[in-house]
């Protein structure tokens, strides 16, 4: 990773601190994990729904949808920076975007490493860069 790319993971992760008012919080961002792979603060997959309209600021996802596809929260403090963005739920709660893209987790991955929502419903792929 170039070391521009650090310093925005760097910057995420302390844009991303938590909102409940101490340093200790873990940053709501995501980062890449080895393989290029996004993830979110708890380690686990981020995903791509197709529904989305990119760019549109705007999340297709709500309901069942969302309680099997949660959004990648935002916290409070949290600015955008870089490609990653933040949009405003039709609920009013603030979710991360890439590059105009809203970010997921699948609450089937039971674990780290899993990509178990690739390619659900042909509506969802792992989000890579």
């Amino acid at each position: 990773m170039k070391l521009s790319g650090i310093a925005l993971l760097g910057a995420l992760a302390l844009a991303g601190c938590g909102s409940m008012g101490t340093s200790s919080s873990a940053p709501s961002t995501p980062t890449q994990a080895a393989d290029g792979t996004m993830i979110g603060p708890t380690g686990k997959t981020l995903y791509f729904f197709a529904k989305d309209v990119k760019g549109s600021g705007a999340s297709e996802c709500y309901d069942a949808c969302a309680t099997n596809w949660p959004p990648l929260a935002v916290a409070e403090t949290a600015k955008p920076i870089g490609d990653y963005n933040i949009i405003i739920r039709n609920d009013g709660k603030r979710q991360w975007a890439y590059k105009g893209q809203p970010l997921y987790y699948f609450v089937k991955d039971a674990k780290v490493g899993d990509k178990t929502g690739d390619g659900v419903g042909g509506n969802w792929k792992v989000a890579k860069p």
